[in-house]
């Protein structure tokens, strides 16, 4: 295809990325605006609309809510390589996640609560992956549009995020929560409306089937891993009913220890397959370190919605410079910093070329830098007390030094893990990148219950000096992971 027949209809690039960057846009408003009220919502009184569950129990929700969506991701990568093809897996994906929302509309408490927990997590698993990977095939290999298609479509993401706590979060605590998860329903159903309709348009024959569909051996197989499954989960969760041991807590727990295990368990598969060559092995070693290093990152990025969020709302003044300001606002931050900081990043990295900092590097200042982020909010503690309320301006600077060092990690990490990957196990190894979230939230899940009043600068001080102490000792050893890693800087 020459020039004068590429697709040029939405800013210069094919019509097909105005459906999906509307969809992932919907997707991440009604996701992002039910996550900026969730917290307050499981933790406020009955009185107030809320479920009254005990704060350190709402904290470690949040937590695990963040770690399934991440877990799920490979099961719905999985779902469009082999059953669905990512059109209808998507399509499907859309619908969970807005019944999902509708269900935490209703006022049926606890178990509207858990209901739609599994809705979205499935929703979220099916979609996300896979809007991604339809991206990439509006573009031909030697389409050079493709990587600003890419920051064009990221940039929908972001807008999603950075608009939705200010609607969803305002309805929500200003009139009622599940006022506020409805707007999310139906953010969801208008980017389902226009990834239908425009799609059958746009998309072409993308996605229509899976690119990996299972032969009658591979189902067989199938059927029997998910019957086996299906077996241990009950006898698990059926042991821990009949036992009196069925509790938020102990589900909570599950899930921790899933979110450690599975990492562990891919790391493991792909170091002793045959399938690996021996040139790959080392830099599949070389990969673990900067694994871990993401999963102190996230474990500090994601509390942007638990414990950045409850210190949003206890502890900051509702009002700066003579605005209001509702605490679910404070949300909007992290997206926000990533719109004005990424072109900043990419060019300054563009520019410096082979000058730039080895992937190593970048990961030990990003940790550094994020962990900043946390000594930082130690100090209104330890100046003020915690009794009071402080100005916003400490979270808002708090947040900022956080999207710098996620600007040294996120992207970076991303794109490390497609060179390292074996190939073997590519698609995986992508997935495995998800995965450092998960078990970070996994993680984050045993902390929080540490956090209160009388601990918030211990809780702050030490959670950020772990992330500084980590930066430092990768940087120490970044030679022999670089020898690891080969050619692959």
């Amino acid at each position: 295809m020459n020039e004068q027949q590429l697709d040029k209809s939405f800013l210069g690039q094919p019509k097909g990325l105005s459906t999906l960057f509307f969809t992932e846009m919907w997707e991440r408003f009604s996701y992002y605006g039910m996550r900026a009220i969730l917290l307050y919502y499981i933790y406020d009184t009955v009185a107030n609309g809320g479920l009254g569950l005990p704060k350190e129990t709402a904290l470690a929700i949040m937590s695990i809510y963040g770690s399934l969506v991440f877990m799920s991701s490979i099961v719905g990568g999985w779902i469009s390589d082999r059953v669905l093809g990512a059109r209808k897996t998507v399509f499907f994906g859309g619908v969970f996640i807005m019944v999902g929302h509708i269900v935490l509309a209703t006022p049926f408490g606890v178990a509207a609560l858990f209901l739609s927990i599994l809705l979205i997590v499935i929703g979220t698993g099916m979609l996300k992956p896979n809007v991604s990977g339809m991206v990439g095939h509006l573009y031909s290999g030697t389409d050079n549009r493709r990587d600003a298609g890419f920051s064009i479509f990221y940039m929908g993401i972001n807008i999603g995020a950075l608009i939705a706590p200010f609607i969803v979060g305002t309805l929500g605590q200003t009139y009622n929560y599940h006022i506020g998860f409805s707007i999310a329903a139906f953010g969801m159903f208008f980017g389902l409306l226009q990834y239908y309709f425009q799609g059958k348009k746009s998309l072409a024959n993308i996605g229509l089937a899976p690119t990996n569909p299972m032969d009658t051996i591979e189902k067989k197989k199938f059927l029997r891993s998910f019957f086996i499954a299906i077996i241990v989960a009950i006898v698990i969760f059926g042991g821990a009913f009949l036992t009196d041991h069925l509790t938020i807590d102990f589900f909570i727990n599950t899930v921790s220890v899933l979110g450690i295990l599975l990492p562990v368990y891919y790391f493991i598969k792909m170091l002793t397959s045959k399938n690996v060559t021996a040139e790959e092995k080392p830099r599949i070693l070389g990969y673990i370190p900067l694994f871990i290093a993401g999963i102190i990152f996230w474990s500090l990025e994601e509390q942007g919605s638990s414990i950045l969020a409850l210190f949003a709302n206890e502890r900051t003044n509702e009002t700066l410079f003579g605005f209001h300001i509702a605490s679910s606002w404070f949300q909007s931050l992290n997206p926000i910093f990533v719109v004005i900081l990424t072109p900043i990043f990419v060019t300054l990295w563009t520019r410096l070329g082979n000058r730039q900092p080895s992937t190593v590097v970048k990961f030990s200042l990003g940790l550094v830098i994020t962990g900043l982020s946390f000594i930082l909010l130690m100090f209104p503690g330890l100046l003020y007390g915690t009794s009071g309320r402080v100005s916003p301006l400490w979270l808002f600077f708090a947040f900022f030094i956080m999207i710098i060092g996620e600007m040294c990690i996120s992207p970076v990490g991303l794109s490390v893990t497609t060179k390292l990957a074996p190939k073997a196990f590519e698609s995986q190894t992508v997935a495995i990148w998800l995965l450092a979230d998960a078990a970070s939230q996994a993680i984050n899940a045993q902390i929080a219950r540490f956090y209160t009043p009388q601990t918030e600068s211990a809780y702050f001080g030490i959670v950020g000096a772990v992330a500084v102490v980590a930066g430092i000792i990768l940087f120490l050893v970044k030679n022999p992971i670089k020898k690891l890693m080969g050619s692959v800087r």
